[in-house]
């Protein structure tokens, strides 16, 4: 498979992973698992498959937040709950959802979950930690479950090789959300606060952009900055689609998955999906 099939079939996955950071009886999950505020959740629960690392990992492996911000949640999350409590409250709650948003999501499982698992099995794990960590866990015997975990699996391929070309590219953190809201007309207020970045901060990383040619004056992207963009979500599709190659059925397993993405959407729970993408996140 190719990378415009990569980039179809993110657009599936991801509102279908995103109900854990996006539905309320998701985040009453890690609220009841010990968690404490939204950001814990966040941050504990797609660090969960790493165990109980220190902040300095989890700022790696997510690559755009201001550490700080990772901080206030990392490690102290692993004191209110263990890697495997926020493990199973994520992955039955987001399941949860998925059943009550599609309710033939059993069926749908037992019918793509071989291709999607033969997927998961055949992609590489060199420098994708995530997806790594992810792919190691036992697989769930509830199938709307498993399937969940699988497209998370999936998601966080791609998202490994994401940041993966941002950090080929020579862009930090900042300076690839910096570039990601001027590219895409997103203000800039948003991103700060999404990433919890500070306007020194924010002003530091436009000003490198800028000395290196990517960002005017006036903080647009130039003609080579929208080109790096280009680039940078290419490379990622191409990176991604390496875990479709020779999967049979694959492009049947989107068709099927298609309808209960279109659910995610249609209930609300996507519109922030590409907020936790960043130029991927």
């Amino acid at each position: 498979m190719d990378a415009a099939f990569a980039r179809a079939m993110w657009r599936v996955l991801e509102p279908l992973h995103g109900v854990t950071y996006f539905a309320p009886e998701c985040t009453a999950a890690f609220t009841a698992a010990g968690l404490r505020g939204y950001w814990m959740g966040y941050f504990a629960g797609r660090a969960a498959p790493l165990g109980p690392v220190g902040p300095t990992v989890v700022e790696a492996v997510f690559y755009n937040f201001h550490p700080e911000m990772v901080r206030r949640a990392i490690p102290d999350a692993w004191h209110f709950a263990t890697p495997a409590t926020i493990l199973d409250a994520r992955r039955t709650s987001a399941a949860a959802v998925l059943r009550d948003l599609a309710p033939d999501l059993t069926d749908v499982a037992a019918r793509v979950l071989p291709t999607l698992t033969a997927a998961v099995d055949a992609a590489t794990a060199y420098g994708r930690t995530l997806f790594a960590a992810n792919r190691d866990l036992p697989a769930p015997d509830e199938p709307a479950e498993a399937l969940w975990q699988a497209m998370t699996t999936l998601r966080e391929h791609r998202g490994d090789g994401h940041f993966a070309t941002l950090l080929a590219e020579g862009l930090d953190g900042c300076e690839a959300v910096v570039l990601f809201s001027a590219d895409t007309g997103t203000a800039p207020e948003m991103w700060r606060d999404y990433r919890r970045w500070s306007e020194t901060d924010w002003a530091a990383a436009r000003s490198r952009l800028t000395d290196r040619g990517l960002l005017t004056e006036s903080s647009t992207p130039t003609e080579a900055g929208r080109a790096l963009r280009a680039h940078i979500e290419s490379r990622t599709d191409h990176l991604a689609a390496t875990a479709y190659h020779g999967i049979p059925d694959i492009g049947t397993t989107l068709e099927a998955l298609t309808p209960a993405a279109r659910a995610v959407e249609s209930a609300g729970l996507a519109n922030s999906a590409d907020f936790l993408r960043a130029g991927k996140v």
